[in-house]
């Protein structure tokens, strides 16, 4: 008697647990397909599939019910196939996050970054630059010029020069190298950003899809310097908060760590064009686009 009871305690808590794991399942699932465009793909097959299961079960269709019996097998691979970006996006940033990593940027290699950051957008030089973490992004590194040079602020000014051979593009940076230029970053396809997102922001947002890296780019029409990182984008930092923000995100909070909402309120438009450089401002608040 007391086996059966306690065997029937357990059998409802393990439908209990599967029906959370489920339904935290599908929530997170929805939470990262939504916006992108697998979205509509993924809506159109569920509704097509439980149409037509409801209507053969209502109607008892049998050829019908055998027909989506028999596809839902093939079903499952069609939607790895299908979803394969997502799918690979979203084991990138697992595979990313910060309990699984395993290197960090030197402190000094930060306050380099920041200085150079800075005096970009003091002069109003577009720049994208990809900060390389652990997921290799060597793939996109060859699309453009191979350096391997040791960084420094001079060099980055340089590469970034509006009249220079090499400033149309990204750079990528890994152990404190500058390792290629004009290197060419996948364009992010999220349709829930806004149409002022400019191309250079949302490569910035396409390298941090498809990795770990870390996307910094200031904008040649406003000096607003952003930060893109874990599929999300934070805008128009000071070169204060940059600089707090870049060391929490590279140093794992070998800086002092601060809520990104108190670094930038929440906004889906781009920033002004009348605004005035990034250094002349006493206050600027900050916009995060979170995709």
């Amino acid at each position: 008697m007391i086996q059966h009871v306690v065997q029937l305690w357990l059998d409802q808590w393990r439908g209990l647990i599967e029906i959370v794991l489920l339904s935290v399942g599908i929530y997170y699932g929805y939470l990262y397909f939504r916006g992108t465009r697998g979205a509509k793909v993924l809506t159109g097959l569920a509704i097509v599939f439980l149409t037509l299961t409801l209507i053969s079960q209502l109607l008892n269709l049998t050829v019908i019910s055998w027909i989506v019996r028999s596809f839902s097998v093939f079903l499952a691979v069609a939607l790895v196939v299908i979803f394969q970006p997502e799918l690979r996006r979203a084991l990138a940033a697992l595979g990313g996050h910060p309990i699984f990593s395993l290197t960090s940027e030197k402190r000094e290699t930060v306050h380099d970054i920041a200085e150079a950051v800075s005096q970009l957008a003091n002069k109003q030089f577009g720049a994208l630059i990809a900060i390389e973490h652990d997921t290799s992004i060597r793939i996109y590194e060859e699309t453009g010029v191979e350096l391997d040079a040791v960084f420094s602020v001079e060099l980055l000014l340089t590469l970034f020069h509006p009249k220079s051979a090499l400033h149309d593009g990204g750079v990528v940076i890994r152990n404190g190298r500058v390792v290629a230029a004009a290197c060419i970053f996948p364009v992010s396809q999220r349709e829930s950003l806004d149409r002022d997102v400019g191309l250079r922001h949302r490569a910035g947002l396409g390298i941090t899809e498809e990795s770990d890296a870390i996307a910094v780019i200031v904008s040649e029409e406003t000096g607003a310097i952003s930060i893109c990182h874990r599929r999300r984008m934070e805008r128009n930092f000071t070169p204060e908060t940059f600089r707090k923000r870049l060391g929490e995100l590279l140093l794992h909070g070998t800086y002092e760590e601060t809520d990104p909402e108190q670094l930038a309120g929440e906004s889906d438009r781009a920033p002004a064009r009348d605004r005035p450089l990034v250094s002349h401002q006493k206050e600027r608040s900050n916009d995060t686009l979170t995709v």
